[in-house]
């Protein structure tokens, strides 16, 4: 019974999460300027100016803003970003996100809608001014 309930946050939005049962909150309305260290899961839907060390999966709601760096295994985005993201496994940008800087991710699912003005790495490749290129057409979605 309660392996299941774990299970299931593990899987949430589908993207792998730490497996620790833990998650961190940087609620609405609340604002730190510095680094966070994390070694568990953290959902933002305040705003974070400076550094996130994640060992787990960030979640940036939809009220969310991280200017800043950004380095951790999984992410979420529904917020907004500015700055620099490492991702080491899987990026989910949905449909509410709005991102500006540099990427660099393993796998990388980009919703329709999303704002998407990035300079990105993934897998090996280099992709400059996706954005250009996808609304050139160079890029099936």
């Amino acid at each position: 019974m309660f392996g299941k309930k774990d299970n299931d946050m593990a899987k949430q939005n589908g993207v792998p999460t730490s497996g620790l049962s833990s998650i961190n909150t940087l609620s609405q309305g609340t604002s730190v300027k510095g680094t966070i260290q994390a070694d568990t899961d953290i959902r933002v839907d305040g705003t974070l100016t400076g550094t996130l060390n994640c060992k787990g999966k960030v979640i940036v709601g939809p009220t969310g803003l991280l200017d800043g760096t950004i380095n951790c295994a999984n992410a979420v985005i529904e917020g907004t970003i500015k700055g620099q993201l490492t991702v080491k496994d899987q990026l989910h940008v949905k449909q509410t996100a709005k991102i500006n800087g540099e990427i660099v991710t393993g796998k990388l699912i980009v919703q329709s809608g999303a704002v998407f003005n990035v300079k990105c790495q993934m897998g090996g490749q280099v992709l400059s001014d996706f954005n250009r290129k996808a609304k050139s057409g160079a890029i099936a979605s």
